[in-house]
Parts: C-alpha cells; structure tokens; sequence
C-alpha cells in the first residue's frame, strides 16, 4: 500500500527497515502502550517484519506500513490496516517516534489510511484498538471520525482494550 500525503509517505516495509523497527518497537510509547515484542536486534526485527507486515501484504494485500517525511524519505512510524484473527473486520493502527509526535504527523496518515481502507479497498467497517489510558490514541481516533463502541478483550492481551469504529 503506497500512499502520498502533502507531508508524508506510506510505503510497504522490506527486510533493510529492520534497524528502523527495533528503534521504533523499543520506544517509550511502543512500550507503554503497545507492549515489550522482544525486538532487541536485526534479526528479531526481521522476523518481526516477515511474520507480521509482510506475511499480512502476502496474506490480505495490506498491512503495517513505514511512514517517512516526503521531503527526505526519514522513517517515523508506521501506520496501516491490520486483520487480526479475533477481529471481524480490519483495524488501523499507527505508531510514531517520539520526536516526530505531536506534529499531525499521526492524523494526516492514519486519515489518508482510513480514506484509502473505506474508497479504495472497500473495507467497512474499520476498527481500531486501543488500551485504556491511551488518550493521544484516542484523541486521533475520534478526530478520524472513528467512535468508541465498547470495551473488549482479545485473547493473549492481558489488558482491557477500547474497540472503535467507522
């Protein structure tokens, strides 16, 4: 999934990201609100990428995504849709380093993301999940246009999670 912004780009991870995933996978944030996925070195983040986003391109024709500045191709996040199997529908999720958080960065991508899902892919609805006391997270969701259905549990997450959707 490419995708093209006034600010930002989405285009599909491959292997040579792996430096970037294990920066962005042991962020603060990362950790406080996704969870510790044990990516410590290049080849954890290798088959961080072969077992989640590239089998999820392979398997459903979208997945995670690498988000980078147009104007010099620097990675920031990543962001796409995502099919979870104890999920009916897709999902979208986005995760960003932390110096480039707080910059609309997360909105302008997560919306292009949702337009293309919804027009494009003709994915309807789309949910999104978050932990509780995630409230950026649930800030962009509602900005999106996404609404807060209800609370759920989803096998091997400990935590309560927040189900949205378009």
């Amino acid at each position: 999934m490419n995708l093209e912004t006034t600010r930002l780009l989405l285009r599909p991870f491959n292997l040579d990201d792996a430096p970037f995933i294990i920066e962005l996978l042991n962020s603060p944030g990362w950790l406080k609100y996704i969870g510790d996925r044990n990516v410590k070195n290049i080849e954890q983040a290798e088959q961080y990428l072969l077992k989640g986003p590239l089998k999820s391109y392979h398997e459903h024709g979208y997945g995670l995504s690498m988000v980078t500045l147009k104007s010099d191709q620097t990675p920031i996040g990543m962001c796409g849709l995502i099919k979870r199997d104890h999920l009916e529908f897709p999902d979208i999720g986005f995760a960003f380093l932390p110096e480039y958080m707080g910059q609309g960065y997360a909105y302008e991508i997560a919306h292009a993301t949702l337009e293309f899902g919804i027009h494009t892919l003709k994915c309807s609805p789309i949910l999104a999940i978050t932990v509780l006391n995630n409230d950026s997270s649930i800030k962009l969701l509602k900005k999106i246009g996404m609404q807060f259905q209800n609370n759920i549990h989803l096998p091997q997450i400990e935590e309560e999670l927040m189900l949205f959707s378009t």
